[in-house]
């Protein structure tokens, strides 16, 4: 058993628990500490470091971040202090905690999650992970190993960025019922398949406990759609996962894996009989 602290930066709490990295379980209760104000980097390195100190658990620790991720910097900084731009956050994290700190996308560590240990577990080929809230996270990955930064939210679509027009909050800010909602998001999801054929899509964020409300009406032409299974504690797992695997030997966050074995998707007219 391989026991690693994730810990995963929201924009209103900061939560952390161990994970055993060999089964995806969370091996003691979440401790969650409120994102401080403006959520500036020295502010969030003590936070951390908080929660480092609060499990006493000793080796890597893995950090999820809302924004780009790219050889330990932070390259964006959407509903965060400025300050993150161009951070080497790696080392402010590492320096606060006195630990080996690898930081990773918060969509990422949950596709990452997702694919090993929930709604993806065993699915080989190419699944899609995408996260529906305030905007629209995603993460690719082929055979268990990640492509980092994908960003697939901010896709133009209809003259729009698809968040801006198919996330959650759309769907609040514009009084959709679900069938509606889901009309939208299927035009997405079939300009990803054109773009990626994905052998899964994962439905994750909020909109994943409600799976009984809009799966029904998600229309695609020959991928297959699952909710996501481990909700809250995705970004926590996947952030272990890739401080376990050591962010700096491969520059994308992927733990050592073999790649998922399962059958190969039917064909359209296959599955047409």
């Amino acid at each position: 058993m391989s026991v690693i602290l994730g810990i995963d930066i929201g924009g209103s709490g900061i939560k952390g628990a161990p994970v055993d990295t060999t089964t995806g379980r969370l091996l003691k209760e979440r401790h969650r500490i409120p994102t401080p104000d403006g959520a500036h980097p020295d502010a969030v390195g003590g936070v951390v470091a908080e929660l480092a100190r609060h499990f006493g658990l000793g080796g890597p620790i893995g950090v999820t971040f809302p924004g780009i991720v790219q050889h330990g910097r932070t390259l964006s900084a959407a509903n965060v202090d400025d300050a993150w731009i161009g951070l080497d956050a790696d080392a402010l994290f590492t320096e606060a905690t006195g630990q080996a700190v690898h930081l990773i996308n918060d969509a990422d560590a949950a596709g990452l999650a997702e694919a090993r240990f929930g709604a993806g577990a065993g699915v080989g080929g190419t699944v899609l992970v995408l996260t529906f809230g305030t905007g629209i996270g995603s993460a690719l990955i082929h055979n268990g190993i990640l492509v980092p930064n994908t960003e697939l939210g901010h896709l133009w679509l209809r003259d729009k960025e698809a968040e801006g027009w198919a996330s959650d909050r759309a769907r609040e800010r514009d009084d959709l019922n679900w069938k509606q909602w889901s009309k939208r998001v299927s035009t997405y999801l079939q300009h990803l398949e054109l773009l990626f054929s994905p052998d899964l899509f994962i439905i994750g964020g909020g909109v994943s406990k409600k799976a009984d409300k809009w799966q029904e009406h998600l229309k695609l032409e020959r991928s297959r759609l699952v909710p996501a299974k481990l909700l809250n504690e995705a970004g926590i797992v996947g952030a272990a996962m890739m401080a376990q695997g050591n962010a700096g030997q491969n520059d994308g966050g992927n733990p050592p894996a073999t790649p998922a074995s399962g059958p190969k998707p039917a064909s359209k007219a296959a599955r047409k009989k």
